[in-house]
């Protein structure tokens, strides 16, 4: 935090949370004070948001603590601009899949070097586990054929960071290329070096099936892991999560303990991951830049230890749209973490719908 002088307040803050992520002891009140301080300047900066903030009685004065932050519903980022800054001058736009009507949520990221900062220290830390450089077949497109795509990014990060020199992406035309993962995985049998294999979950369930048709197993070598995201988006058949850690074990060889689920989205700069899928559902935790709350969607208040409810994440490397979302995810509290217990329905969907409804009404006034 040297050197402010002559810093916008925007490159202060991006020093303010680097500094934060790379600090050994990050404390409750440490988070809390940030979590504090980008509400001030979300509040000053993003108009949409502080109309909303407004309504609800919440302001830099009487806003505390980070539970108490007005939490903004996910599918507003569909209807709205939610930016502290002008969007035309991001560098980068991460777009979400849509939707039936073809609405697609948008994220704006003045500079990457949050994101990227903590993408790179949580992926080292969660998929790495001491390794250093890891060969890695990727199953998904490149962020040069995908550049609005989070995902795209975020894979691209972790093949230049941590693959290794001989790493590849193996989806070609955006179909699997059987011949080449096949090849990959036959000298990944023979070298008897670990090999990582990520991927949307769908892409996953593509291969696997194909593998089956082929009558294909393999054995990869001690220490390789898969990473899937996403779950399987109506792209792919669905599978029960058993099965389809299962079937990752009886074609590749990863046990399930290596079978490593990231848990993230387009609205959010920070991702959670699981310690492997021995069981499901397994328990998602995330570095701590981010905190969640499970909460009773009508009310807003946290439920009790246990029960199900909607997942609100703080993520402090949300700096420049808002901190605080209110998800669409269902899911129970556990120590440092919750389990993912899927897509909010009934109560919980109504509750949620009816956020959505509050929040594009009051901020009517300062948008088209």
């Amino acid at each position: 935090m040297k050197g402010w002088r002559g810093m916008s307040d925007q490159d202060k803050i991006m020093d303010l949370l680097i500094t934060f992520m790379r600090n050994d002891i990050q404390t409750d009140d440490e988070f809390n004070r940030i979590a504090m301080h980008l509400f001030r300047y979300q509040f000053t900066n993003n108009l949409v948001y502080q109309r909303f903030c407004l309504q609800k009685g919440k302001t830099p004065r009487t806003v505390k603590m980070w539970r108490d932050i007005p939490a903004v519903p996910i599918n507003a980022f569909k209807e709205l601009t939610l930016s502290c800054i002008d969007p035309l001058h991001a560098e980068r736009i991460f777009m979400t899949s849509g939707t039936t009507k073809g609405i697609r949520g948008k994220h704006f990221h003045p500079k990457m070097d949050v994101w990227d900062y903590s993408m790179i220290l949580n992926f080292k830390s969660r998929f790495m586990k001491g390794i250093e450089k890891v060969k890695m077949g990727v199953l998904f497109p490149t962020e040069e054929e995908m550049p609005n795509s989070s995902l795209a990014r975020y894979l691209s990060l972790a093949k230049q960071e941590f693959g290794t020199s001989d790493s590849q992406y193996i989806l070609k035309n955006n179909r699997i290329d059987m011949n080449l993962l096949i090849h990959e995985l036959e000298k990944a049998e023979r070298t008897e070096k670990p090999y990582a294999l990520m991927g949307a979950s769908y892409s996953l369930v593509h291969m696997l099936e194909q593998l089956e048709k082929e009558g294909k197993t393999f054995t990869l070598p001690l220490g390789s892991r898969v990473l899937d995201t996403g779950g399987f988006k109506n792209q792919a058949k669905e599978m029960d999560l058993d099965d389809f850690y299962d079937q990752i074990t009886r074609s590749l060889g990863v046990p399930r303990e290596n079978c490593i689920n990231m848990y993230g989205m387009t609205e959010l700069s920070t991702q959670f991951y699981d310690d492997g899928n021995g069981q499901v559902p397994s328990v998602k935790t995330g570095p701590p830049w981010i905190r969640t709350r499970v909460i009773h969607p009508l009310t807003g208040e946290d439920g009790p230890p246990g029960e199900r409810g909607v997942l609100v994440h703080c993520d402090l490397a949300n700096f420049n749209s808002v901190t605080t979302i209110l998800t669409e995810d269902l899911g129970i509290e556990k120590e440092n973490g919750f389990q993912l217990l899927g897509r909010v329905q009934g109560t919980e969907a109504k509750g949620c719908s009816l956020a959505v409804e509050e929040f594009l009404r009051t901020a009517q006034g300062t948008t088209q």
